[in-house]
């Protein structure tokens, strides 16, 4: 028996979702819906599953059993909260939410419902990155040292233009950092453990009518004593891969896209071989640099998997769930506080930075 899958909000990032369940063993999309009922409808011609103009009636629906959260950022905890009241496990796009009160709201719902709760972030799926864990996970890296995130994207103005909620600290959360950098910011603390003081400087430099970052720099402090950086943009033409840089006392490795660039250990290994050999192979194409549409749905895919293997066991403990999510946008948070101030900021945070450049309190909350 396949397990029906419902989307709720039908932009562009339903598109990959679709995509995905259909590739996933065991999975279909049963339904979809919008609040504008034509993007719901046209979803709904392009794969085949039944449009809802109504969210409680979807959720009423027994034919879906997950759903797949793709609104706006700052709109995800109410689907997410109503899809967990009716027992349906729970998958969010990225950021998990944009406060960590929404954050917490969501956790805490799916948690009293004892349904399964994931924030998709599909870059944690790929090979490279599962080989710089496993790597990680050895000790190969001996004393963690240096540990950087660089994000140099572009973004023209139409991008932003092209939605109300583009741009915006009440839906998107933030700019370079929370939209497109995030999934660095998850890779960067997946692999080097928890940061425990940000300094920071954004600014928005390249783009009109909007209100948040296009441009952040901010140097970190893990808690193992290593040191790294975070830079991100969406104003740096035309566009480049994303790099990871993890490096150690005893090993280096840096990933750009889905592929390992450099993959260099003091104790080498007969899996080295294989790796340096894949990389004169490299396959990574634009990876959304200058294209949010120029992505594979691999990764959701293998995340979508997943969350599967996890209702099938019975456990509510995917790869990345709910406080695995909230642990980017805490950190983007601090980053915003940072710079805000000129100030270091001390992690974990005890509440939402109170950021006078966005309106914190958001409806629903």
């Amino acid at each position: 028996m396949s397990i029906g899958f419902g989307i709720v909000g039908c932009g562009l990032i339903s598109r990959f979702h679709a995509r995905a369940i259909a590739d996933v063993r065991g999975a279909k999309l049963a339904a979809c819906f919008d609040t504008v009922g034509n993007a719901a409808d046209r979803l709904a011609e392009e794969t085949g599953c039944k449009a809802y103009h109504d969210l409680d009636a979807m959720l009423a629906d027994p034919a879906v059993e997950v759903v797949a959260i793709g609104t706006p950022s700052g709109a995800h905890m109410e689907p997410a909260v109503a899809a967990a009241r009716a027992g349906k496990h729970v998958i969010v796009e990225k950021p998990l939410e944009i406060t960590l009160k929404r954050c917490d709201r969501i956790i805490n719902e799916c948690k009293k419902a004892g349904v399964v709760l994931s924030a998709i972030f599909p870059s944690r799926f790929h090979d490279s990155s599962v080989e710089l864990r496993r790597a990680m996970d050895q000790g190969r890296f001996g004393r963690l040292t240096v540990g950087d995130a660089i994000v140099k994207w572009y973004r023209p103005q139409s991008y932003y233009d092209s939605g109300a909620w583009r741009g915006t600290w009440e839906l998107d959360g933030g700019g370079a950092l929370m939209n497109q950098a995030i999934h660095s910011v998850d890779l960067l603390l997946w692999l080097m453990g928890p940061a425990v003081e940000v300094r920071a400087r954004f600014g928005m430099l390249a783009h009109k009518r909007i209100a948040v970052e296009d441009v952040a720099q901010a140097t970190l402090a893990f808690e193992n004593g290593a040191i790294g950086m975070i830079e991100a943009s969406t104003a740096i033409y035309p566009g480049y891969l994303k790099h990871i840089e993890i490096h150690g006392s005893e090993g280096s490795a840096i990933t750009e896209e889905e592929d390992i660039v450099k993959w260099d250990f003091a104790k080498k290994r007969k899996c080295d071989e294989a790796i340096h050999a894949a990389m004169t192979r490299r396959k990574s194409g634009g990876g959304g640099a200058a294209d949010p549409a120029a992505i594979g749905h691999h990764g959701h895919a293998r995340q979508f998997q997943d969350v599967l293997n996890a209702i099938k066991k019975g456990t509510t403990k995917p790869l990345v769930d709910g406080p695995e999510g909230r642990r980017s946008v805490e950190l983007i948070l601090a980053v915003y506080k940072a710079a805000e101030t000129g100030r270091a900021v001390k992690l974990p945070l005890k509440a939402d930075p109170l950021l006078k450049s966005r309106k914190v309190g958001v409806a629903g909350l």
